[in-house]
């Protein structure tokens, strides 16, 4: 039963693609509303991987207090279940402080398993990952990933094709329960509790216009990260890691590997980067607009009429407006 909602308190949730300004509003609703920002990017959750992760600058950080930014180090796995205990206790931390918590990021599963938990998941199967790895000595990881696109297409749209690990999991949650892993998202979760939430999704993808802004914004990022220095950063992971460290096959480190390598230009690389970036934005919109409860702000989070719009929802439910029936403010005990 959901409790009366003076009882629950407020949370802001800032979703959206890549490079469409998640960074730019959260810390505007923070400074305004007294608020800590809780990163959901499952990149960010890397220690050393700065560049190529686009997180928060330093004076950013000095500005808002964040949270669930370099958790692990490289060659340790972070998994949704693992982010949504660190977000939750983060959240609890920050509702004891009296400030209002901001979750702000682009990675849609760990912001499920954060809102809605995750379903338990089956034990590993050691003899099925050899041969899954087996699989992708032979064939490539795409090989892998086209596997997953046949047990479970939702699943492989969320995973990258370089993703490995992550693609192994998933075939082996598939396979072991005899049921897609997407599917078992939707049974035995434990969701978040106690809270009033709103959650505010940017849309550059709404409109042709606004899409082909965004795909210039994306760009211009990832043609960046490698002007500040992404191929160095990649080659002191290396250094560390390994080649086989799994981050490495993150979006803009996979390439920068290829350059370190040789089997690529830097111009190709960027290219080839500028592109998985815009595709994975596609992926992102695609996830968002399934969320019901989203509202849409047609814009980015660095434009001043979307800062206002959105300040004046947060405003509502910090002070506790109730839903207005549309659906778009949920409760935790709905989610």
């Amino acid at each position: 039963m959901t409790r009366p909602a003076e009882n629950l308190y407020p949370l802001l949730v800032v979703a959206g693609p890549t490079a469409s300004g998640k960074t730019a509003l959260a810390l505007r609703l923070a400074e305004e509303l007294g608020g800590e920002i809780i990163s959901c990017d499952s990149v960010a959750v890397y220690r050393l991987m700065e560049i190529g992760s686009a997180k928060p600058t330093g004076e950013e950080r000095r500005r808002v207090a964040h949270h669930c930014i370099d958790l692990y180090w490289p060659d340790e796995v972070c998994t949704a279940g693992d982010y949504a205990r660190h977000a939750r206790e983060a959240v609890a931390g920050i509702r004891e402080r009296g400030r209002i918590p901001i979750v702000a990021g682009g990675t849609g599963l760990y912001l499920r398993a954060f809102l809605e938990g995750l379903a338990p998941s089956p034990q590993r199967d050691d003899a099925l990952r050899e041969r899954l790895r087996a699989r992708v000595e032979r064939r490539g990881p795409a090989s892998l990933h086209r596997l997953l696109q046949r047990l479970d297409p939702r699943a492989a749209m969320l995973i990258h094709a370089n993703d490995v690990p992550k693609a192994i999991r998933s075939i082996e949650v598939t396979l072991a329960a005899r049921q897609p892993q997407t599917e078992q998202w939707k049974l035995g979760r434990d969701p978040l509790r106690g809270y009033r939430v709103l959650q505010m999704g940017l849309a550059p993808l709404s409109s042709k216009q606004i899409r082909e802004r965004l795909y210039a914004r994306i760009n211009h990022r990832a043609a960046e990260m490698f002007e500040r220095g992404l191929l160095q950063e990649t080659e002191m992971l290396r250094e560390r890691y390994g080649e086989g460290c799994r981050c490495l096959g993150a979006l803009g480190y996979a390439q920068a590997t290829a350059v370190l390598r040789g089997e690529m230009t830097l111009d190709a690389a960027v290219a080839q980067a500028q592109h998985g970036h815009r595709n994975y934005a596609k992926r992102q919109g695609t996830w968002f607009r399934g969320v019901k409860a989203m509202h849409w702000l047609p814009g980015f989070g660095d434009e001043k009429p979307v800062q206002e719009e959105a300040l004046a929802l947060a405003r509502d439910i910090v002070a506790g407006d109730a839903d207005d029936g549309s659906g778009r403010l949920g409760t935790g005990g709905e989610l």
